[in-house]
């Protein structure tokens, strides 16, 4: 079962179950009612993510890391697509799941917290990134990455992993998500020496 917290016609602050097919507009969802537990320690943003199969590997990533998932709109697939339940397996009920209809309606609820972005053509790598609690590490679809007025708006917060073979553009968006939040967590003393 899902909640949504919802968005005209609903008042911003309601939550109700999200039934396929209602016309609930959402800016969230989780897989329970919220609880006030803790804050994650990190945050992956993917924005206008494409193929099922990557989002549901990083959900996995995100279930075994204790990372909250925000995906942000319009996303290539649906929320039912069975490839996206087949790659993330069981462990959906396990992902702290966020769903916005565009970058507007994330930017109204964190566009005060710290946002690091990450594109194949930014010119500063991953690793001169210090990484700090709750941050929301923010990256874009698999065929055309974050919008260019995002990342010219924020250059200065925009990284990228180093790809050494001029033969390959970009790499895999579950992989490049899995680089960047294990050396954000072992940054952040989050990772077990054993």
């Amino acid at each position: 079962m899902l909640w949504c917290h919802c968005v005209r016609p609903r008042p911003p602050s309601c939550l109700q179950r999200s039934i396929a097919g209602s016309g609930t507009r959402c800016t969230a969802v989780t897989p329970s009612p919220p609880s006030p537990a803790a804050e994650p320690v990190l945050h992956v943003v993917l924005v206008q993510p494409e193929i099922p199969p990557n989002t549901g590997s990083i959900a996995r990533l995100c279930a075994a890391t204790r990372v909250r998932l925000h995906l942000v709109g319009p996303l290539g697939f649906s929320l039912e697509d069975r490839y996206l339940k087949r790659a993330g397996l069981d462990y959906w009920p396990h992902v702290d799941l966020r769903v916005y209809p565009d970058w507007q309606a994330f930017d109204a609820v964190h566009g005060g917290d710290r946002l690091i972005y990450f594109s194949a053509r930014a010119p500063r790598s991953y690793l001169a990134v210090t990484h700090a609690p709750g941050e929301h590490l923010v990256f874009g679809g698999e065929t055309r990455g974050l919008p260019r007025v995002l990342l010219a708006a924020h250059a200065d917060s925009t990284f990228t992993i180093p790809i050494f073979s001029p033969h390959v553009r970009s790499l895999n968006l579950a992989n490049a998500v899995a680089i960047v939040v294990y050396d954000a967590l072992r940054q952040l003393g989050r990772l077990p020496a054993e």
